[in-house]
């Protein structure tokens, strides 16, 4: 089935490869992607032959977030027009964690906001030497989607990362983090996602699946579920509410581009 916004591909028998195909916004994140990208993890879901998932992006970057340029250009107003759309974001940022079989993020380049938390939500990991990653909503005004990073992080990491909207983390910090496993060379990068899901397919599928349906049912008895929904009802607050400093980027964004609208959110920091 063809995708506006994403590829799909099966290598070899059992593996499948996802991949965020809108390399001119930087594979950002909008309305339309994530509805494809729900239909297409159903499709997978049934799809018993898959013993593993790849997720990787088109282009120089794995995904750059949620598009804030289509946000800029039709703003939903209040707790009301944002709900549908941050529980959609969610669902979107957790559909490889919530795939029953292994699913492997291949990071080719940067992975941030809603593209950091989704590589989060995957099982495993790979990156190249060149990928960033970060959290660099509160920046522009903008809450979390998916509370994911204390979850993988120790509390001062994950404050200090977040409360200071860091986006230049870089893949020798995350692997020494354990936010990936494992770093590769660029040229690489695709060829060792599949060699490991190879390795994985070769294990026995019930025994894997229901593997992974105990390690995270002990992220539920945690309160990992619970939190992340406590999480994104109050992002949903924060955004019905909104702020005046995701307003001022958003104009900048409507007006000049996002390039100025990065440029005068860097510029009120520098200035601090």
């Amino acid at each position: 089935m063809e995708w506006d916004t994403l590829l799909y591909d099966q290598p070899e028998p059992g593996i499948a490869v996802v991949t965020f195909n809108r390399p001119e916004r930087a594979n950002a994140m909008n309305q339309h992607m994530l509805a494809e990208l729900d239909e297409l993890c159903a499709r997978i879901s049934r799809d018993d032959s898959i013993r593993a998932v790849i997720v990787t992006g088109a282009g120089k970057a794995f995904s750059s977030g949620f598009d804030l340029k289509a946000q800029a250009e039709a703003t939903p107003q209040g707790v009301r027009e944002w709900e549908p759309v941050l529980e959609a974001d969610f669902r979107g940022i957790m559909s490889f964690w919530n795939l029953a079989v292994p699913t492997i993020a291949a990071v080719n380049g940067a992975a941030l906001a809603g593209g950091f938390e989704l590589m989060m939500g995957c099982d495993l990991a790979l990156s190249t030497e060149s990928a960033v990653f970060g959290e660099p909503e509160l920046k522009f005004g903008a809450g979390i989607v998916a509370m994911l990073l204390p979850w993988h992080v120790p509390p001062k990491i994950a404050k200090g990362v977040i409360f200071t909207g860091e986006d230049s983390i870089s893949a020798s910090q995350a692997l020494d983090w354990g936010l990936i496993n494992r770093i590769v060379p660029a040229e690489d990068l695709l060829a060792e996602a599949v060699a490991l899901a190879r390795r994985i397919s070769r294990l026995d599928a019930m025994a894997m699946r229901r593997t992974k349906q105990a390690m995270h049912r002990s992220y539920e008895l945690m309160g990992m579920q619970a939190a992340l929904r406590a999480s994104l009802d109050i992002d949903i607050l924060l955004e019905g509410e909104g702020t005046d400093l995701k307003r001022g980027f958003l104009k900048v964004l409507r007006d000049e581009g996002l390039g100025k609208a990065l440029a005068w959110r860097e510029a009120r920091f520098a200035e601090t």
